[in-house]
């Protein structure tokens, strides 16, 4: 028994200096033995400030980008699982069905979590400082258009194997849990199989942005760093002025034209230090 209480205690140290005291705190809702259902907050997460952004039933908290109103179609609620699935348009039609939703709120310092599933050749996505008023890009001109997804920080979500995004952008910009067209994931990248669930995690600290996949960090970025103006630089985003340098902003489910599901998806506000 010793032996094994040492290599806990080790464990523990190692993920602490490796990762910061943050991690250990936020992985305490991740209990194998003891799993909390789907959609609802243990002890622990409520003692540790998180709250639900989805109640797993209604559209409370949410809106189009475009109204005040949630969207009348591509969208559904059932047994505790929120899909978006706007018809066979193969992933290519970008918020043009039912269209994206936002929270009603902004965020600024947050943790995010949700678990998202894939289906083959799906396209989607989760965006942080979303920005409604901010018109989107025309893929083909790079210039304002009047119809497509909302502007803001992008998490991408992509079947890599089947979409042919994946090949496009730069060095993999435009995989899944990418920095999308901005910056790619690292190569520690572990997607679980097409049809189970993923769990992605977005820490949003003052400049400092980190993007997860099941339980391992795979980009982080400084919003105010020279590596991310250069990067922008290179992207479809050049012409937005002041592109993600904004204070705070909507979170967004994106809707591509391909079927996505989520469910627990949590937030707690972080200290602005």
């Amino acid at each position: 028994m010793k032996a094994k209480i040492n290599h806990l205690s080790i464990f523990v140290i190692t993920m602490i200096l490796t990762s910061g005291a943050d991690l250990t705190i936020s992985c305490a809702h991740m209990d194998s033995k003891n799993p909390t259902p789907a959609n609802t907050l243990s002890s622990r997460e409520k003692a540790d400030g998180w709250r639900l952004l989805w109640d797993g039933k209604t559209a409370d908290g949410w809106r189009s980008p475009k109204s005040d109103e949630f969207p009348v179609k591509s969208w559904s609620m059932t047994d505790g699982v929120l899909t978006v699935d706007p018809g066979s348009t193969n992933g290519e039609a970008e918020a043009q069905s039912g269209g994206d939703i936002i929270t009603r709120e902004r965020f600024s310092n947050f943790e995010l979590t949700a678990d998202f599933k894939t289906t083959p050749g799906c396209n989607s996505g989760i965006k942080i400082f979303v920005q409604p008023s901010i018109s989107p890009i025309d893929k083909v001109t790079g210039k304002p258009a009047g119809v497509g997804s909302a502007i803001g920080l992008e998490y991408q979500i992509l079947d890599d194997e089947r979409h042919p995004d994946a090949k496009l952008g730069h060095d993999g910009d435009r995989k899944l849990g990418a920095f999308y067209d901005v910056m790619p994931p690292g190569s520690n990248k572990h997607v679980n199989p097409i049809g189970e669930w993923n769990h992605a995690r977005i820490i949003s600290r003052r400049q400092h942005v980190e993007h997860w996949l099941n339980g391992e960090k795979i980009l982080e970025y400084d919003r105010s760093s020279a590596a991310f103006d250069q990067a922008v630089a290179m992207s479809k985003f050049k012409n937005i002025p002041g592109f993600g340098k904004w204070a705070d902003g909507h979170i967004l489910l994106q809707e591509h034209g391909s079927q996505v599901s989520f469910r627990n998806i949590k937030l707690r506000i972080l200290p602005n230090s």
